[in-house]
Order: C-alpha cells, then sequence, then structure tokens
C-alpha cells in the first residue's frame, strides 16, 4: 500500500522505542493526559445535559406552563377553557385552585401548596401520574376530602396511605368564642414521589370541589385555567397573548419563568462556562504535545539532517512532525472518547451504587431541585469534544515541526 514519505516516517518515530524511552513516556503520559480531558469534558457535558433534561421534563412537566387567572373566581370553567384551546401551540388545559397552609399530624407541622384539581384532567397537563406509588389521582373523589402527598412531605409528618391529617388555612373564622383558625381533616389517598424536593415536601394535591368548599365558593368556580404549550418557551408571550383575549382587564397570566425561570437559565449558563473551563483542560494536555514533539525533534536531529542532504524539503519534515503529534492527538482523542462516552452512560447507576454503598446521599434534595444524578449523552457534545481536542492537538504540531523544518544539516551533523 502506498504511504506518502512524510506519513510513514512520522508513524514510525511514533512507535519507535529504541533509542529514547523517556520521549516514548512523554508521548504516552500526552495521550494518557489528553484522553482523560476528553472522558472529564463528556461526562460533566451528560450530567449537565441531564439537569437540563430532568427540569425540563420532570419538573417543569409538574409545574404549570403558564396559568390564566381571573380578578375573581372563574364561573363556568368548560366554556373558558374551550375557548383557550383553540389557540394556537396549547395542548390542553385543566381548571385549578391553589391554597397555601400547613398540614398537622400529631404535633408535627410542614408547610403545603395545596392544589385542587380535577382528577379526570390533570393527566392533560402534568405528569403526576407517573410518580404515584401508592394510590391513584381517582381516589381523589369529590366530598371525600383525599388528599396526595410527596413521600418526604409523608415521612416528616409520619403518615401513610389511610391516614388523617389537618390542613391548617391561612384564615381565621369569627365565631362568638373568638377568632379560630380554619381547619379541616383530610384523608391521605395517595403518595407520589418525584426525586423533586420541592415537589416532594410541599406539594399536595386534592379534588378541585373540596378546596373549592374550603374557600366557600361555589361548586362551579375554580382559581383559573393550567396551560400546557406545545413549545415550552413560548408559554410566556402565548399565555399572555390569550389573557389579552379573554380581557386584560380582568383575566392576567402567570408561567414558569417567573417560578423556575431563574433556575433553568442558571443550569444552561453553568454548562456553558463548565465547558469552557473543561476546555482548558484539554488544552493543557494537547499542548502536553509541544513538549513532546520538541524533545523528539532534538533527539531526532541527525535523522533530519540526514533527510535533507538526501533531498528531503523543509515542508516533508515539517509534515513528519505534523503528523506523528497528530497521531497522537487522535489515538488520545479516541481513548477519551469511548471511555468518556461509557462512563458517562453509566455514571447515574454508578454513582446511585456509591450511595447505597456509603449510606450518603451526595445530593439533598433539600437543596438541589432533584435527588440522584441524571445523566443524558448527546452526539453533538461527544463530536464538539472531539473536533476540540483534534484542532488543539493539531494546533501544538505546529511550532515544532517548523523548528525541526529549520534545522541545517550542517550544522546538525557538526558532532555526529
Amino acid at each position: 500500500m502506498f504511504r506518502p514519505l512524510f506519513a510513514f516516517i512520522g508513524t514510525r518515530y511514533t512507535r519507535a522505542k529504541r533509542r529514547n524511552h523517556f520521549v516514548s513516556f512523554i508521548s504516552l503520559t500526552s495521550i494518557i493526559g489528553l484522553a482523560l480531558g476528553v472522558v472529564v469534558m463528556i461526562v460533566v457535558l451528560s450530567v449537565m445535559n441531564g439537569f437540563d433534561h430532568e427540569m425540563r421534563t420532570r419538573v417543569l412537566g409538574m409545574v404549570p406552563h403558564a396559568t390564566v387567572e381571573g380578578d375573581e373566581p372563574i364561573r363556568d370553567w368548560p366554556k373558558l377553557a374551550e375557548k383557550v384551546a383553540a389557540n394556537p401551540g396549547v395542548l390542553a388545559v385543566a381548571p385549578f385552585t391553589q391554597m397555601q397552609g400547613l398540614l398537622s399530624h400529631e404535633g408535627t407541622v410542614q408547610k403545603v401548596l395545596l392544589n385542587g384539581i380535577d382528577p379526570s384532567q390533570e393527566d392533560k397537563v402534568s405528569i403526576i401520574g407517573q410518580f404515584i406509588r401508592q394510590g391513584a389521582l381517582s381516589a381523589l373523589a369529590p366530598g371525600e376530602f383525599g388528599i396526595i402527598i410527596g413521600d418526604r412531605a409523608a415521612a416528616r409528618l409520619g403518615v401513610a396511605v389511610g391516614d388523617k391529617l389537618t390542613f391548617v388555612a391561612p384564615e381565621v373564622a369569627v365565631t362568638p368564642a373568638g377568632m379560630f383558625p380554619r381547619m379541616k381533616r383530610f384523608t391521605v389517598a395517595g403518595i407520589f414521589h418525584v426525586g423533586a424536593g420541592e415537589i416532594d415536601g410541599f406539594l399536595g394535591l386534592t379534588n378541585i370541589e373540596d378546596l373549592g368548599r374550603l374557600r366557600r365558593w361555589q361548586p362551579d368556580q375554580v382559581q383559573g385555567l393550567r396551560l400546557k404549550f406545545d413549545d415550552l418557551f413560548q408559554a410566556p408571550r402565548g399565555a399572555w397573548q390569550i389573557a389579552q383575549q379573554l380581557g386584560g382587564d380582568h383575566y392576567y397570566s402567570r408561567d414558569w419563568t417567573r417560578t423556575h425561570g431563574n433556575l433553568y437559565q442558571a443550569i444552561r449558563m453553568e454548562k456553558s462556562m463548565i465547558g469552557l473551563l473543561l476546555l482548558l483542560i484539554v488544552a493543557v494536555a494537547a499542548f502536553n504535545i509541544i513538549s513532546t514533539l520538541v524533545m523528539v525533534v532534538n533527539d531526532k536531529k541527525g535523522d533530519i539532517a540526514i533527510l535533507r542532504t538526501l533531498g528531503a524539503t523543509p515542508g516533508q519534515i515539517m509534515a513528519i512532525f505534523m503528523v506523528q503529534g497528530t497521531v497522537i492527538g487522535v489515538v488520545g482523542t479516541l481513548i477519551g472518547a469511548g471511555v468518556g462516552i461509557l462512563a458517562a452512560l453509566n455514571v447515574s447507576s454508578a454513582i446511585a451504587g456509591l450511595e447505597k454503598l456509603i449510606g450518603h446521599k451526595f445530593l439533598n434534595a433539600d437543596v438541589y431541585f432533584i435527588d440522584y444524578l441524571p445523566s443524558q449523552l448527546m452526539t453533538q457534545d461527544v463530536l464538539q469534544v472531539c473536533g476540540a481536542a483534534l484542532l488543539l492537538s493539531f494546533l501544538a504540531t505546529l511550532y515544532p515541526a517548523w523548528r525541526a523544518a529549520r534545522t541545517q544539516p550542517a550544522e546538525a551533523l557538526r558532532y555526529e
């Protein structure tokens, strides 16, 4: 098979180990350093992708994309929902009523955001049904005053399905005997686990009619409509336009960017910044190739002089050492890509196993919005990391190769 002279000699220099074992060791460390840099970049970017994906699908699948509310409780919501659903981009609409308060059980108190839902409509706008471990949304029958809470709230209150707990509303009832807080007994009808501490610890679900009674509303009155859009990022503008169509003086909109927008933007920004910082690690590893090739050039000055006297041009000499450095970069990048892909695909299960082994949670749901380490490998990230590593490796070959091309045969052979 025909190979150009510079490619033949360059690859041979990469494999040669007889004359200078130290140079070969430096080449090996350059390959290992570059591979480690690529592995770290792929794994970290995959973890950041995982946080981004979980934020969009799991957390933002639980909270409303947008809501439309009125300055007064909304009557005849099915007719209004039909009008809202006719807007482009709206996938589903469901009614809701919310009320903040406290849950109490045997002296233990836990704050809660009680969400009144229509069990038959909730699955259209929320993924909560996928995470219910005990019970079901259908258990929230009107008049039963059932409640579904997260497993973290259930653990803090010490309750299970079938137990009774008390909801304390942030209002008082005036009686002849004085003012007393408004309270209502609920029965635990289900327990869910989303993996997000904010949701598992502080969200409760009940039937929308039951919560309406607690707020002393009529059975057909609701607080507002929850909207699900086909494009999450069109929700703010879409909800505002819908509120204007319904009557901007009486209706207003809210969207997910007010509650979780800063967190989502922080994740996206962190991915970019961490990517740039890790690229510096790859750059340091790639520029180790410079020191390797400089040592090779000094070691091969006699060979370079002989090649020049045999007719090799400076361009061919330069190409020889560019091939050698590029081979180091390609081998290091391929090894790093292979190991990085395997690590990214298994890092979630590995961390979960390590947590179980040592009995310690690395991600506490009280601090982070999820309690596990997600990972999502993206082909685009792998290609970008490998491309950047190869480009930096190639650029690192230019200076040593240029020095080799400037070697003067007579000067190099003077002391041979």
